[in-house]
């Protein structure tokens, strides 16, 4: 295994940056790897080669010697081929075997850090491992949580204050949500190895931990956790991911979105690791047919299991919509959609990074939320005023009608226009404070290296 990273360690400090496999949380470590490189910082993004090929491509020419992509490699297990070494895609029945896959790969991410000495570690929440082997290296670890602080403060509560209620009413979940949640949680006890470490198991004053959010949208959130927990919470600003000029395919898209009116198309997107069942495919379908409104959906499969488009819809449904719809296999290039004069919303499953690129673009959000942090954040996006949710029923389904009745709203009444005077008022106040909280947050990073005094370590 080759590193090719070649540095002068004299002139900068070196900072290994260790996300989850999953593009949701991949995507916030590269911006803020943008961030920390623009303010001197040499970056090593360290993942599985599946997901930095993809990385590669949203890595602007001017960062090509600040961020150097180091490779992970896992364990090769039967049913875990290398193109299977990222959550993107991932068919659901094999996320344990994945996360059994990263942690057998200890030995190799050790190997790592002793070849290349970074002066910090940067680590997911899913992660917390890393800190331990970093610490035996003398190297500081902080954890970069990639979600909001409704959702930590929501999941934190009951564990400070078992029997309290909540204290924001707006945020809620449905009772199928919490059954879901508690199977999930249940899962997630049986897989996890006492190894794993917790972020808060140390002394919980010496926890740093740097959040993707801002205290401009999110100062009660924070407030709340800083009760329940101690720890230093250090807002770094929303993952934005700047428009880059895509390829020829997306010119066509592109182009024919140039040609419908101002607001008046809606994205579709339920992120890259929730796939929609047969039902709701179904049911959206309707809804987006009958709202009349113009639209680019974008539809995912899990790999291995790629279906025909004509298949996959409604008889017909293509041909009924070829003047005012655009179907998508897979992927679009969603910040380019989404900074577009002509879209006016968007059908989203809440997942974090979506909602902020939403807000920083001033699109309305169209909430369809599935499961984990997404139910929250869209209760928290229309507590804020910048969303409208399609309610699903007490079994959880989606019925067109709601879809239709929602999509119509935000694209063709007053309630559109509301939500966008309001979302521009935060993507503005969000922007206004965006290099400011980073720059506080890089003094903290430089105290650590500085003391290279262990967080959240005993020693």
């Amino acid at each position: 295994q080759t590193f090719s990273v070649s540095m002068d360690t004299t002139t900068s400090l070196r900072v290994l940056m260790f996300p989850w496999l999953a593009h949701g949380h991949i995507s916030p470590y590269l911006t803020v790897s943008k961030k920390l490189a623009d303010r001197g910082f040499d970056i090593l993004l360290c993942s599985t080669p599946v997901n930095l090929n993809l990385i590669k491509k949203r890595i602007p020419k001017k960062y090509s010697v600040s961020i150097q992509l180091v490779e992970l490699y896992l364990p090769e297990l039967p049913d875990l081929p290398p193109e299977y070494h990222t959550t993107n895609g991932l068919p659901p029945q094999l996320n344990s075997t994945l996360k059994k896959a990263v942690k057998m790969s200890k030995p190799g991410f050790s190997k790592i850090l002793r070849d290349l000495k970074p002066d910090l570690v940067i680590h997911d929440v899913l992660q917390v491992w890393a800190k331990q082997i970093a610490n035996s290296y003398n190297i500081p670890a902080i954890t970069l949580v990639t979600f909001g602080g409704a959702v930590l403060s929501y999941f934190m509560h009951p564990m400070r204050k078992p029997g309290i209620e909540f204290p924001f009413p707006a945020i809620y979940l449905t009772k199928i949500e919490q059954k879901r949640m508690r199977e999930m949680m249940e899962q997630v006890g049986k897989d996890k190895d006492p190894d794993d470490g917790d972020p808060f198991a140390e002394d919980p004053t010496q926890v740093i931990l740097l959040m993707s959010t801002s205290l401009s949208i999110e100062s009660k959130y924070i407030d709340y956790l800083n009760e329940l927990t101690q720890a230093k919470y250090v807002p770094i600003g929303p993952p934005i991911q700047e428009p880059m000029n895509e390829d020829d395919g997306d010119i066509k898209l592109i182009d024919w979105l140039g040609k419908k009116e101002e607001h008046s198309t809606v994205f579709v997107s339920f992120g890259s690791e929730y796939f929609l069942t047969k039902e709701d495919m179904e049911e959206i379908a309707y809804g987006l047919e009958h709202s009349n409104v113009n639209f680019i959906w974008v539809v995912r499969f899990p790999k291995g299991e790629e279906v025909n488009l004509e298949e996959a819809l409604p008889t017909g449904f293509l041909e009924r919509i070829e003047n005012r719809g655009r179907v998508v296999n897979g992927w679009a290039p969603q910040p380019r959609i989404l900074s577009h004069p002509s879209t006016g919303g968007f059908v989203s499953h809440c997942g974090w990074n979506s909602v902020m690129e939403s807000i920083d673009f001033g699109v309305p959000i169209i909430a369809m939320p599935m499961h984990i942090d997404q139910p929250i954040n869209a209760r928290w996006m229309v507590e804020i005023e910048v969303a409208v949710e399609i309610v699903r029923d007490d079994q959880g389904k989606v019925h067109r009608e709601k879809v239709t009745q929602v999509i119509t709203s935000v694209i063709c009444e007053k309630t559109g226009g509301n939500l966008r005077k309001r979302v521009k008022e935060i993507s503005e106040k969000l922007k206004s404070i965006r290099e400011e909280e980073m720059d506080a947050a890089v003094e903290v990073l430089l105290q650590q290296c500085k003391n290279g005094k262990f967080i959240n370590s005993s020693s």
